[in-house]
């Protein structure tokens, strides 16, 4: 990255990745399986309840998918600004 704006752009649309994946990541831990699992009582998954279920296990495989879409979004942009391995 030769110019100051590109690399600026470039950490600004990271930040901006980060801060989404960490948001939807805090939903789907703390907000559904804790704090709006009395909410999600009534849904069954599985033979047990939908909060139960973000809480043991949903927030893990969201954790994962967002691992891998978060490695391709950043490999996209990456190309996008130049500066891929």
């Amino acid at each position: 990255m030769a110019d100051q704006s590109s690399s600026n752009a470039y950490w600004k649309a990271n930040i901006r990745t980060i801060k989404i994946y960490l948001v939807i990541w805090f939903v789907c831990s703390f907000g559904f399986g804790i704090l709006l699992r009395p909410l999600l009582a009534g849904i069954p998954v599985g033979g047990t309840d939908l909060g139960f279920w973000f809480a043991q296990q949903g927030s893990i495989l969201v954790f994962l998918v967002l691992i891998f879409s978060y490695a391709a979004k950043m490999n996209k942009l990456d190309r996008e600004h130049g500066v891929e391995e």
